[in-house]
């Protein structure tokens, strides 16, 4: 893990989304990993908490340590502020809401209305506004009334079913996925929201997004491939769907190896290596469809292979005969890996709470607008007073909305 890079907090704010201002209302992942890309991506993204009950992804801890939240919310600013049963709170946050591009909720339909903060409102305040609406079920519907959490998604959207393998259960993913699958299909439509206020003329709107179209979006062909069966998709553990070979192999010294040979060239290569060039014409392995009718056979003649020799050994052996096949990491082994140290897959940073800390590098690399971790995430209040000045407000108003509880000004 020393060799990992090691970064600095601070520089220059240099990122593509630099001209953009981001409202993040939102709460734990959702609304929280859809704002990251933007604050990564060089937005200034204002995460505004409740004064008394700041966002709870803050205490969901692994060894007493806010991981999750340290990690989401780098490059983000905290504004501590009721706004939710407050007029001057809401005054506070309205004068915000002239400056932003967009707002991020994710409180149970029908919440903003009730603070009295409704699209109407809103976009009365601010007609370029662009309103992201996170919710469960979506905003209409039979269950949009209902709450919605990523897990009843997963199983709902039909993942689950289909997830395990055929003697076991169905299986649930065991991180939040249906949230950040929402949150990657949000930042993608509140950016071309934005575009079309900035580019094309275009007013802000309201974009209505729900976990469970997130997931279902996420399981693309699924139920066309159910239709066109007559049955659901069985549970096939590591094996694939529509290709094979594909699987996970165990070899001699017990580690397992990630092969994937799906195009007819890649399994005729793979047969070649192994010294079963019979098998391409062999009517059981002829085809595609052929070798996934036939997975069981083929993955048995692939697995005899590869459990003669140690991973290393296959893994060297397999990359001279040009086939796809990798190691099976754990979080953990990941870090000693040579590509990932080399790429900064993953970085050091210090951490003014914890000190050292291991987190993602933002993944898209930019040639021209480079982008960076440039501040940690922030404790709960820590940019109110600077957020208001911007403002207009003076030092000493910030100082009277704070003894009355409407803001909290931490450090």
């Amino acid at each position: 893990m020393t060799n990992l890079k090691k970064i600095k907090f601070g520089g220059e704010n240099t990122g593509p989304l630099r001209n953009i201002k981001i409202l993040d209302l939102s709460r734990l992942i959702s609304g929280g990993f859809l704002t990251s890309h933007f604050a990564d991506l060089g937005a200034d993204v204002i995460k505004v908490e409740d004064v008394k009950r700041p966002d709870a992804l803050r205490y969901m801890t692994n060894n007493d340590i806010s991981v999750q939240w340290k990690v989401l919310s780098r490059n983000k600013k905290s504004l501590a502020l009721d706004f939710t049963t407050n007029d001057d709170g809401r005054e506070l946050l309205f004068n915000l809401v002239r400056q932003a591009d967009a707002l991020v909720e994710n409180f149970k339909v029908g919440s903003l209305e009730k603070f009295g903060l409704g699209p109407d409102v809103l976009l009365d305040i601010n007609p370029n506004l662009v309103i992201a609406r996170i919710s469960g079920w979506g905003q209409t519907g039979p269950y949009s009334h209902k709450p919605g959490f990523g897990t009843l998604v997963e199983a709902f959207s039909g993942f689950a079913a289909k997830s395990g393998f055929p003697d076991s259960g169905p299986l649930l993913p065991n991180l939040g996925l249906a949230d950040m699958i929402t949150g990657i299909t949000g930042a993608f439509s509140v950016l071309a929201a934005i575009n079309d206020v900035k580019e094309n003329g275009g007013k802000g709107q309201v974009i209505d997004l729900s976990l469970l179209d997130g997931m279902t979006s996420f399981l693309g062909a699924d139920p066309a491939i159910c239709k066109a069966t007559g049955r659901p998709i069985p549970r096939m553990g590591n094996k694939g769907e529509v290709a094979a070979p594909r699987n996970l192999y165990l070899s001699k010294d017990g580690k397992y190896i990630a092969l994937s040979a799906s195009m007819p060239a890649m399994a005729h290569r793979l047969f070649r290596s192994i010294g079963r060039e019979d098998l391409i014409d062999d009517p059981k392995f002829r085809t595609n469809e052929d070798r996934v009718r036939n997975s069981d056979e083929l993955d048995d003649i692939i697995g005899a292979f590869i459990e003669q020799y140690n991973a290393k050994e296959c893994l060297a052996f397999f990359d001279d005969a040009g086939v796809t096949i990798g190691p099976l990491f754990d979080a953990i082994e990941i870090l000693e890996d040579p590509h990932v140290q080399e790429r900064g897959t993953y970085v050091r940073v210090d951490d003014p709470e914890i000190g050292e800390m291991v987190m993602n590098n933002i993944p898209a690399r930019f040639s021209g607008t480079p982008v960076s971790i440039r501040t940690p995430a922030p404790n709960h209040g820590q940019n109110t007073r600077d957020i208001l000045l911007e403002t207009g407000l003076s030092d000493e108003q910030i100082e009277q909305l704070e003894a009355k509880g409407i803001i909290r000004c931490g450090k």
